[in-house]
């Protein structure tokens, strides 16, 4: 995996850009519990792809400004 490295000063190409790569990794998580056998390793990975989609979802308040956290 290779991170881009961002010049900006804007928050939200930065937020975007890490929202990205958290997405990609929870998705190569779930596609891991399929490559695997051991059931704690599978544990693991799923445990890892659903909090990681929670930060995933807290990107998205924080674009949205949907949370009061965010305005």
């Amino acid at each position: 995996m290779t991170f881009e490295v961002q010049q900006s000063s804007d928050p939200r190409l930065h937020a975007a850009n890490i929202k990205k790569l958290l997405s990609e990794t929870a998705e190569h998580a779930r596609a891991d519990v399929e490559q695997v056998q051991d059931p704690l390793a599978r544990a693991l990975f799923e445990t890892t792809a659903e909090v990681l989609g929670g930060l995933v979802h807290a990107y998205e308040h924080y674009e949205e400004k949907s949370e009061a956290a965010w305005r």
